[in-house]
């Protein structure tokens, strides 16, 4: 049996390189599935993204979805991209481990909990206070910076991920303090300021941008403190859930967070395509 890819509609071009199309997942021409490719959205058509793959529950366990994603990633060559990616469920075990098995590997996950109904208490001599002006400019230079180079040592160029942290810092802190929704917050330890703090309220949960411990005051649980002061003001500010992400490799961070009740919702994908 033959399983190939045949398209439902025409290629969609736009005036920056930007390209999708979706296609039926077909065996000897009789259609088990669909998969929806596009470029990316951020990083520029030299990046694909896989964004929906669905094969029939009774093609399924056959390699149907396995040979699709290798003619998928044959078809975005095919565009002129470099490497290809995919956002996994956590729940979807079987497409994790179709991934892996393709040589697929994990960038970054996406993790979350639930708020209890009283927040929680902050070590003996540990408070949280507003980010000054002075603060956030030297912050907001010193997280951008971060941000880029975090994605350059997974594999990003480093012009993509310039650029990437520019446009999201852009997006995201588009007032400085000012922006609605945004708490950005100084953690101080005997009246020491030892680390800082991004949490942006949403509609309906609380999301943490950036957590970070000043190098000389690492080592003495502020982590633990600064990720506690997140939760509180989620809590405060009426919100059920707190979610994050956390970079493949930082295994400190990831202990910290399945520590705290964290549990995956996402799994980050990608590949090279040599």
């Amino acid at each position: 049996m033959t399983t190939t890819l045949r398209p439902t509609g025409p290629l969609k071009k736009s005036a920056d390189g930007a390209k999708s199309r979706t296609y039926e997942v077909c065996v000897n021409s009789r259609p088990v599935g669909g998969i929806e490719l596009a470029t990316h959205a951020v990083f520029g058509p030299a990046v694909a993204q896989i964004r929906d793959l669905r094969v029939k529950d009774t093609d399924r366990r056959r390699g149907r979805a396995t040979v699709a994603v290798l003619a998928a990633e044959e078809v975005v060559r095919g565009w002129g991209c470099k490497r290809i990616e995919v956002a996994v469920p956590a729940e979807a075990e079987a497409a994790h481990r179709l991934a892996t098995s393709l040589g697929y590997v994990e960038r970054n996950r996406q993790m979350a909990k639930p708020l209890t109904v009283d927040p929680p208490a902050l070590p003996e001599g540990v408070a949280g206070r507003p980010m000054s002006e002075d603060e956030y400019e030297v912050w907001l230079a010193h997280e951008t910076e971060v941000y880029a180079q975090t994605w350059i040592e997974r594999g990003v160029p480093e012009a993509e991920a310039r650029a990437k942290s520019e446009a999201d810092h852009a997006d995201h802190l588009a007032q400085g303090l000012a922006t609605p929704g945004v708490l950005l917050s100084a953690l101080t330890h005997e009246g020491v300021k030892v680390g800082t703090l991004w949490l942006a309220l949403r509609d309906d949960d609380a999301f943490v941008f950036d957590v970070e411990v000043e190098e000389e005051h690492r080592g003495r649980g502020h982590g633990r403190s600064l990720m506690l002061l997140a939760e509180a003001q989620a809590r405060e500010a009426g919100r059920t859930r707190i979610g994050l992400n956390v970079f493949a490799g930082n295994t400190p961070a990831l202990r910290l967070y399945e520590s705290l009740g964290y549990e995956p919702l996402t799994y980050y994908v990608y590949k090279d395509l040599l």
